[in-house]
C-alpha cells in the first residue's frame, strides 16, 4: 500500500456548491437555532433552495424567517400542527424541515411522510425505539427521502477519518476510543437549566446530546453493534451538593455567585454565552440578560433544579467481528470538541475534532491531518465543523436526483444507533449489559 498516496486523497473535500435543476421549496418547522443553520445554505448559493412556510409558537422567531425569506403572512403558522392541516390539502413545499424540541419530532415527521414531503428530521428521531421502529416503517411504506441531523457524518473531519479507515490505513480497526467533552458550561446551559434538562420529556443524555456519538462509532466500525454496557449518574448537579446558604436564583443575592462555575450571571451576562437562548445579541445590555435570568430557568440555581441527566457516562459497545469501541461524555471539561482514538493492527489514529494524526507501525512514520476551508471559509463558518452545510448539500442534491445513496445518514442508516444510545440508557438505570438482536436493529450501515 502506498500509504503516502492514499493519505494525500484525505485531503480532498468535496465543494460546498451545487447545481440544482430548480430551486427546491422548503418548509421549517422550529424557526430556532437548527432551523436557521439548513437554510443558511439557500442564501450562500442561491436558486438551490428557498423558505417558503414556516411555524413556530414564537412570532418574532417566525416573522424573523418570514422577512428574511419573504414568505407571505398566511404561511406563518403558529403551531406546527396549523402546517400540518395546510398541507392535507397540497404540499406547501418540496422538503420539510422539522426542527421541533425533541418530544415533537416524531408527529409530525409521521404525517410529513403521510403527506409526501421529503424530510430532513433534526436529531433525535423520536423518543422511543417503538417510536424510530415506525418512522422507518412510515419511510418504508411512502417512498420518500429522509434525512437524518447526523451532521458530524459530513464534516470534513470524520469525512477524513471514515476514508482512512476504510482504506485499511491502520489496517483491520481492533479498538476505538471516543469522547465527547460537553464543556462545563455548556452542561450547565442545555442539560442543568434548560430544554434538556428533563430526559423524560425529552430524551436522555445518551440519546439527546450523544446520538451523534453513537451514529459516528457504528459509521467509522461499519457493523452491527451487538451489545452495550453503561454506567453514570449526576455527580454534582442535585441538592445535596449544593454550598451552604445557595439562593434558588443567581440573581437572588447567593453568596457564592461570584466563585462558582456555573453561575448564571457568570455565563450568560459576564461572558455572553449562550445569549441565542433569549434571542439576544452580545452587545445587549446586562439589564436584558438579568431580566431573562429573573424570570426564566436559566437562572436558577444548577443546584436546585428539577433536573434528571447524567453528568457523566461510560459506555462500552462490542460490534459483529469482536471490534469493541469506549465512549465518555463528560461535563466537567474547559473545552468541547470530541476526541477520539482508533486502534489497528497496523497503525492508530488520534484526533481532536480538527485534526488528527495516522501513526505506522511498519515504518514508524507520523502523517498528520488537518483542513484548510476552500471557497472563501464557508466550511468553517458553518456548524459542527462544517457539517451543518455539508449535510443540507447532499440533501438537497439527493432530492433533486432521487439518488438515496446520496444521503449518508439517511433515516434507515440512523436508525440502529439511536437504538444503541436507548440500550445504553437500559444499561446504565438496570446495572447490566444489553444485547441488541438483529431485529431490533436497521439492516443499512
Amino acid at each position: 500500500m502506498d500509504i503516502e498516496r492514499e493519505f494525500a486523497e484525505l485531503a480532498k473535500v468535496k465543494p460546498l456548491e451545487i447545481k440544482t435543476s430548480r430551486e427546491l421549496t422548503v418548509a421549517v418547522m422550529g424557526a430556532g437555532s437548527r432551523g436557521n443553520e439548513y437554510p443558511a445554505y439557500g442564501k450562500l448559493f442561491p436558486g438551490t433552495m428557498r423558505v417558503v412556510a414556516v411555524a413556530d409558537i414564537d412570532a418574532s422567531r417566525r416573522n424573523a424567517m418570514g422577512e428574511s425569506w419573504g414568505i407571505p403572512r398566511e404561511r406563518r403558522f403558529g403551531d406546527y400542527r396549523e402546517m400540518l392541516e395546510a398541507g392535507r390539502n397540497g404540499k406547501l413545499a418540496d422538503i420539510m424541515l422539522i426542527s421541533l424540541p425533541d418530544d415533537l419530532h416524531y408527529e409530525p415527521a409521521m404525517e410529513a411522510m403521510r403527506q409526501g414531503y421529503d424530510v430532513l428530521l433534526e436529531k433525535p428521531m423520536a423518543q422511543t425505539e417503538r417510536e424510530c421502529l415506525d418512522l422507518l416503517a412510515r419511510q418504508r411504506e411512502t417512498g420518500v427521502m429522509v434525512a437524518v441531523g447526523h451532521v458530524l457524518r459530513y464534516s470534513p473531519y470524520f469525512c477524513a477519518l471514515k476514508k482512512a479507515l476504510d482504506a485499511g490505513l491502520v489496517g483491520e480497526v481492533v479498538s476505538i476510543q471516543h469522547q465527547e467533552p460537553v464543556m462545563y458550561a455548556h452542561m450547565a446551559h442545555s442539560f442543568v437549566r434548560g430544554n434538556w434538562h428533563d430526559g423524560k420529556a425529552t430524551t436522555p443524555m445518551i440519546v439527546a446530546k450523544c446520538c451523534h456519538d453513537m451514529d459516528i462509532l457504528k459509521w467509522l466500525v461499519g457493523r452491527r453493534c451487538v451489545r452495550v454496557n453503561a454506567e453514570g449518574g449526576i455527580a454534582l448537579f442535585r441538592a445535596d451538593k449544593a454550598p451552604a446558604g445557595a439562593a434558588m436564583r443567581c440573581t437572588d443575592g447567593c453568596p457564592h455567585e461570584r466563585t462558582c462555575p456555573y453561575s448564571a450571571i457568570d455565563i450568560y451576562d459576564r461572558k455572553r454565552f449562550f445569549l441565542y437562548v433569549f434571542d439576544l445579541n452580545k452587545n445587549c445590555p446586562s439589564e436584558a440578560i438579568l431580566e431573562k435570568l429573573r424570570t426564566t430557568d436559566y437562572g436558577r440555581c444548577v443546584y436546585h433544579m428539577d433536573n434528571d441527566q447524567p453528568d457523566h457516562i461510560v459506555a462500552t459497545l462490542l460490534f459483529e467481528g469482536g471490534v469493541t469501541a469506549s465512549f465518555t461524555m463528560d461535563a466537567f471539561t474547559p473545552w468541547g470538541g470530541r476526541r477520539t482514538r482508533v486502534m489497528g493492527t497496523m497503525g492508530y489514529i488520534e484526533g481532536d475534532g480538527k485534526t488528527f494524526a495516522l501513526h505506522r507501525f511498519d515504518t514508524g512514520k507520523s502523517y498528520p491531518w488537518s483542513f484548510t476551508p476552500p471557497e472563501g471559509g464557508r466550511y468553517r463558518e458553518s456548524g459542527h465543523a462544517g457539517g451543518d452545510l455539508a449535510l443540507i448539500r447532499d440533501f438537497l442534491q439527493a432530492v433533486d436526483t432521487r439518488d438515496f445513496s446520496l444521503l449518508s445518514s439517511s433515516l434507515e442508516a440512523s436508525v440502529e444507533s439511536h437504538i444503541m444510545g436507548f440500550a445504553c440508557e437500559k444499561s446504565r438505570k438496570s446495572g447490566v449489559s444489553w444485547g441488541l438482536s438483529p431485529a431490533e436493529s436497521s439492516p443499512s450501515p
